[in-house]
């Protein structure tokens, strides 16, 4: 049992190690500022190109939270098969990135596009975002 004097100061104690451990909670020092990832949801303010991506995956986070990658390129596919959207970018020799969503949105190949979803590395020159947002810009 806690002194009656001394609540305060464990009280205290105990909030100011919370929030230490908030802020550097799994995934908060994931990912270079300057680069294409983030932890959780949202668009990097530097999205990776069809160009630089190679090398951002090289620098890949390995944390065992969701990490979003944001990339913008040239769609070079489109599929919906009725219940899911696949739009991919970027062509090969370069590294294929592909957005699961739910819509087209009316984009097609040739269009530019920022992608910003769930990142998976799902071979040497292919990643997965699921789920994903795409939007023209």
């Amino acid at each position: 049992m806690i002194p009656p004097g001394r609540l305060s100061s464990a009280l205290a104690f105990t909030v100011v190690l919370l929030f230490a451990t908030l802020e550097h909670a799994p995934g908060q020092d994931c990912c270079d500022p300057e680069g294409p990832f983030r932890p959780g949801e949202g668009y990097a303010d530097k999205p990776a190109t069809c160009k630089t991506i190679a090398g951002w995956l090289e620098r890949a986070p390995q944390v065992d939270a969701r990490i979003t990658l944001s990339v913008r390129g040239a769609l070079s596919a489109v599929e919906f098969d009725g219940a899911l959207a696949y739009l991919v970018i970027c062509a090969e020799p370069d590294v294929r990135v592909m957005c699961v969503t739910y819509s087209t949105n009316g984009m097609r190949p040739g269009d530019v596009v920022l992608f910003a979803g769930g990142y998976s590395r799902v071979g040497t020159k292919q990643v997965m975002l699921d789920p994903c947002l795409a939007s023209k810009k």
